[in-house]
C-alpha cells in the first residue's frame, strides 16, 4: 500500500550517490556562474514546487545535496515520500546560502524529478490493477548506480520489489536453461545448491515447459511474452503449486487484462527505464 513513506531509505544509502552526482556538477572548478554573480554570504529562500500533479519520491536527494553544500542549510519538508501532489504544491522549503542552493539545485532536481517519475507511473500500473488481486513489480532494468533510489521509488508508487540483484535470488532465464539441458534440470540444480531462505524462479516462453519446471518445485515461475489464454491456461494447471508472474511488453493499456488472468505478480520494467519525470522546479523568493 503506497506511502508516506515518512522514513525513507537511510541517509547512509542515499548520501554517496548524491555526492557522486555534486562531484560530476561541480566539476574541477566549482559553480563559476554562481560565485561570479552572488555574494559570498548572500542567503535564499526557495521553494521545491510541482508543476504537474504526480506521487513524490526522492526528497531526501534533495534535502541532501543542499546540505552537503551548505550544512547549516534549512530544509523543510511540506509533503512525504509516497503522497500525491497537485499541481503547484510545494513540496520542500529551503533556507540557505545563495551560492550553496544554486550549485545544489540541478543534482537535487534531477534525482527528484527522476524518482517522482517513476513512483508516479508505478501508482498508474498499480491503480490499473486494483481489485484484481496482482501485485505490480519492477525489474533489474534500472539506470546504474540508482538501483537503490528507483527500486525505492516504485515502494513509494505501491508497487513491490523484484530481487535487487543477482546475489538475493536465484531467476533461472532460458539462456541459463539451454546451457544446462532445459528447465527442469536448470531448477533442479538450484534447488540443490542453495539454502532454504534463497527464492527460486523459472522463467518459461511456452506452455509446454510448465509442468518440467513444476515437477522440481520452483517457488515462482515467470510467464515471459504469453498470450493470454496462454496465461490462462498455465494458472488453471498450477492451481497454487506456485506464484506466477507475468513478464514481457506490459503497458497500461494491457496490464489489467493480464491481471485478469489469475497470475499473481506482473513485471513492469518501464517502470524504471522509461518513466517521464515529474516536472518540479526550484522556484526563489
Amino acid at each position: 500500500m503506497r506511502g508516506p513513506w515518512s522514513r525513507g531509505l537511510p541517509d547512509l544509502v542515499v548520501e554517496p550517490i548524491v555526492r557522486a552526482a555534486l562531484l560530476e556538477d561541480l566539476g574541477r572548478a566549482g559553480d563559476l556562474t554562481s560565485r561570479a554573480c552572488i555574494p559570498a554570504e548572500a542567503r535564499l529562500s526557495a521553494v521545491f514546487a510541482v508543476r504537474t500533479p504526480g506521487v513524490i519520491a526522492g526528497l531526501a536527494c534533495a534535502r541532501l545535496a543542499v546540505m552537503a553544500m551548505d550544512p547549516g542549510a534549512r530544509f523543510t519538508a511540506c509533503l512525504a515520500d509516497g503522497e500525491t501532489a497537485a499541481a503547484g504544491a510545494v513540496v520542500a522549503r529551503v533556507e540557505a546560502n545563495a551560492r550553496a542552493v544554486l550549485a545544489a539545485e540541478r543534482v537535487a532536481l534531477n534525482l527528484l524529478c527522476r524518482l517522482s517519475g517513476i513512483a508516479t507511473l508505478t501508482a498508474a500500473f498499480v491503480a490499473e490493477v486494483a481489485g484484481t488481486g496482482a501485485r505490480i513489480v519492477d525489474t533489474r532494468k534500472t539506470t546504474p548506480g540508482l538501483r537503490a533510489l528507483e527500486k525505492f521509488a516504485v515502494r513509494c508508487g505501491g508497487g513491490a520489489n523484484h530481487r535487487f540483484g543477482l546475489d538475493d535470488a536465484i531467476l533461472i532465464k532460458d539462456n541459463h536453461a539451454a546451457a544446462c539441458g532445459g528447465i527442469g534440470e536448470a531448477v533442479r540444480r538450484a534447488r540443490a545448491s542453495v539454502g532454504h531462505m534463497v527464492k527460486i524462479e523459472a522463467e518459461i516462453d511456452r506452455l509446454d515447459q510448465l509442468e518440467e519446471a513444476l515437477e522440481q518445485g520452483p517457488d515462482i515461475i515467470m510467464l515471459d511474452n504469453f498470450p493470454l489464454q496462454d496465461m490462462e491456461r498455465a494458472v488453471g494447471m498450477v492451481k497454487g503449486r506456485a506464484l506466477l508472474e507475468a513478464s514481457g511488453g506490459v503497458s497500461l493499456a494491457t496490464v489489467r487484462t493480464i491481471a485478469a488472468t489469475g497470475v499473481n505478480l506482473i513485471s513492469v520494467g518501464a517502470l524504471t527505464h522509461s518513466a517521464p519525470i515529474l516536472d518540479i522546479a526550484l522556484d526563489v523568493g
